[in-house]
Order: C-alpha cells, then sequence, then structure tokens
C-alpha cells in the first residue's frame, strides 16, 4: 500500500513552501516517524517525518515550490524491511588503522601551518619571501612545489585555485525565506516615513561590570552575561516610559501595548531572522541572557518555529557582531521601531575639559515618523543611553539616589 506524505499546513497565511532538502533518498526504507525531508516556508524551516514505516519514493525535488497539500512523497508501507549486515562489527575489529599521513586539503588554518609540507625549494621560496604557507595551495599530491609558491606569488591576495579573470556566473533560486525578507524590507520602505536618529554610549560602566561579575553570574545562572540583556533591560524601560515607540499603525487606528515583545535579529544561515523574546519586560537578565542564546541556537540549526518569530513589538539589532560601526537599520513592519547596536570602540572624548579614550558605541533608532515624533525618538533613545551609562537604573528604571531622594 502507497501511503501519500502532503505538505501540512504550516500558518494561516502560507500557501506555499519550498523543499529544501531530502534527508532520506529515493528507494530508501524509512521507519516510522523518522525525518525525511526539511521544508522552507516564508517564515521558518520546519520537518516531514514518515507516518509510517517502508520504501520511501520522492515526488519531488530540492528547490521545488509546493502548495499546501500537495504531495511529497510515497511511502510502500507493504516493504519489507531490508536485512542489516550481521557482519559489519567484524569488519570494524579487523579494519586495518588509519594511516598516519593524509593528503593535505588545499585551504589550511594559521594553526596547522607547520604541518604543511613543502619541497626543499619551496620551503626556501616561502622563507626568503616572508609569506605564509596556508597562503600557498599546494598541489593534488598535498605538498607545495616551487610553481605552487610561484603562483601564489604572482597572485598576491588572490584565490591561486581559481581562474584568472574568471566572467563565470551561477544563477541560483532564492529561498521562500529570502523572498520574504525582500519583499518585508521593501514594504518598510515604501510604507513608512522612516526616519533614523543617532546617538552613543559609553559602554565603561557596562563593561566594568561585565567583567567584574562575569564568573559569578555564568556559576549562578549557567550562562554568560552578554551585551544583550542590558540592552534588552534598558529598551523595555524606554519603551514603557515613552509607549508610542512600541506601538504600531493597524489601519486608522494605534495599536498600543503594556508588554515588550523584542524581536532580536539572528543571521541564520538561509537568512535575516527576527524571533522574539516575549514580556521581556518582566524577565530577569538571566532569564533574557538564557532565552537569547536559545533563540540563536535555534536560528542557526533552523529549528525556529512560526510562533517564535511571530509578533514583537521592537526589534534590536547587533551589527557591531560584525565589525558595523554606524548604519541605518530598516523597522521589522508592522512594528514602529528598531534600535541597532554597533561595534564598541575606543575613541577620544572630551570628559570635564580633559581628552580621555572610552569604550563608545553609535546607537540608531530607525522609527516610523508617522505614530514618533522627534521628540519621543530622541528621548526614547537618550533613555536608553542613561540606563547604559548608569547599569544600576536597570534595576528598577530610575536613578537610585534621585529614587531615595524623591526627586
Amino acid at each position: 500500500m502507497a501511503l501519500e506524505i502532503k505538505v501540512p499546513t504550516v500558518g494561516e497565511s502560507i500557501s506555499e513552501v519550498t523543499l529544501a532538502k531530502w534527508l532520506k533518498k529515493d528507494g530508501e526504507y524509512v521507519e516510522r516517524d523518522e525525518i525525511i525531508a526539511e521544508m522552507e516556508s516564508e517564515k521558518a524551516t520546519f520537518e516531514i517525518n514518515a507516518e509510517q514505516a517502508g520504501l520511501l519514493k520522492t515526488l519531488a525535488s530540492e528547490g521545488d515550490t509546493l502548495k499546501i497539500g500537495d504531495v511529497v512523497c510515497s511511502i510502500d508501507t507493504s516493504a519489507e524491511k531490508p536485512a542489516t549486515a550481521a557482519a559489519a562489527p567484524a569488519k570494524e575489529e579487523k579494519a586495518t588503522p588509519e594511516p598516519t599521513a593524509k593528503p593535505l586539503a588545499p585551504a589550511r588554518p594559521a594553526s596547522q601551518e607547520a604541518a604543511v609540507k613543502a619541497s626543499p625549494v619551496a620551503a626556501a621560496m616561502i622563507a626568503g619571501n616572508k609569506i605564509s604557507a596556508t597562503d600557498v595551495k599546494p598541489g593534488d599530491s598535498g605538498k607545495i612545489w616551487k610553481k605552487d609558491v610561484l603562483a601564489a606569488l604572482q597572485n598576491p591576495g588572490r584565490a591561486t585555485d581559481k581562474p584568472m579573470f574568471s566572467r563565470a556566473e551561477k544563477p541560483e533560486k532564492m529561498s521562500a525565506l529570502r523572498r520574504t525578507v525582500s519583499r518585508r524590507l521593501v514594504e518598510a520602505k515604501n510604507t513608512t516615513a522612516m526616519l533614523t536618529t543617532f546617538n552613543e554610549v559609553d559602554m565603561s560602566a557596562v563593561m566594568e561590570l561585565r567583567k567584574k561579575y562575569k564568573d559569578a553570574f555564568t556559576k549562578t545562572h549557567n550562562v554568560g552575561l552578554g551585551f544583550m540583556s542590558f540592552f534588552t533591560k534598558a529598551c523595555c524601560f524606554a519603551l514603557q516610559e515613552w509607549p508610542s515607540v512600541n506601538a504600531y499603525i493597524d489601519g486608522d487606528q494605534i495599536i498600543y501595548h503594556d508588554y515588550c515583545d523584542i524581536s532580536i535579529a539572528v543571521s541564520a544561515p538561509k537568512g535575516l531572522v527576527v524571533p522574539v523574546i516575549r514580556n521581556a519586560e518582566s524577565m530577569s537578565m538571566a532569564d533574557i541572557e538564557k532565552k537569547v542564546v536559545e533563540l540563536a541556537g535555534k536560528a542557526r540549526e533552523n529549528k525556529l518555529t512560526i510562533d517564535e518569530m511571530t509578533g514583537g513589538t521592537f526589534t534590536i539589532t547587533n551589527g557591531g557582531v560584525f565589525g558595523s560601526l554606524m548604519s541605518t537599520p530598516i523597522i521589522n513592519i508592522p512594528q514602529s521601531a528598531i534600535l541597532g547596536m554597533h561595534k564598541i570602540e575606543e575613541r577620544p572624548i572630551a570628559v570635564n575639559g580633559q581628552v580621555v579614550i572610552k569604550p563608545m558605541m553609535y546607537l540608531a533608532l530607525s522609527y516610523d515618523h508617522r505614530i514618533i515624533d522627534g521628540r519621543e525618538s530622541v528621548s526614547f533613545l537618550v533613555r536608553v543611553k542613561e540606563m547604559l551609562e548608569n547599569p544600576a537604573q536597570l534595576l528598577f528604571g530610575k536613578d537610585p539616589v534621585k529614587t531615595l531622594l524623591e526627586l
């Protein structure tokens, strides 16, 4: 009996998906509930499982766009399970040991430079020209010869394993996720009155606090103390002080939120995703850090669910991890604002009439001017700056001394 496996319903607004990868081959025997394929919707990657054990017959190819309800494959449930090779363990026991020397790969990390073999002439040329052996592509034998060094010297800074002046092109179909990201970015630019305001924050206090407590924090909570929890906490307090930054437009209405669902922009293998930390305003620093680690891990493995990426009232994106010094982030619609973090860089700053070196970070807040005025956007960003430069305020969002004095 042939059992048809169809594309399941994965969301109210999703009508088609892309077959990303077959995990089992055509004609292969599969067990019940075994994962046989990965599908990609415009919002997330999900898996297809075998509903019964049997022989797999694939009916779609990788990269195909399928409608919800389309047949992906069939399983012949009447097929007998093939017998496993009983002699396999014995072969493993008698297997000859691996040779100690293997052909070297074309590319080598710097830490493996000593393992790269070169002929005497090639080695002398490498030393004489003060180049790294890892920058030279060895021949098929895995050994570097004179001609390999000459090729590297004639083409400094260029990959010697690619033809010179190549004009080759490679068309590649956009994934469903990339198509959705493209559409939403253009929609954000075309449908919002987007404007960006900038400020800079002295990260000295946060960095000193992290240095002082990071070991104790990790030991107590079993998670590292990163920058994201500080920024998330600061944004949650500022969002509650300036509610329009945490709101969005729905038709002729403005929807305000008493909660802060913070979207964290993450660069995943298949494109940008924005998983959500829900009710971040009610979470501790440790809870935020654990959630960031969890969501980032799922993003890297393409395991985020649609629910984990749905919603969000405000977005934080960190271009600093890639070395960005300043940028203008694009709003994650239908939200009305997004905060861009950037690289921390030591710069000369005037403090009390003296020039001192401080670890500074530029902050950028892109916002929809239809709902957020200049006063609100600038005040929001200044509030975030104040709390990051005085982390004690993150305890309950106010200056402890002013609170004590009831000022």
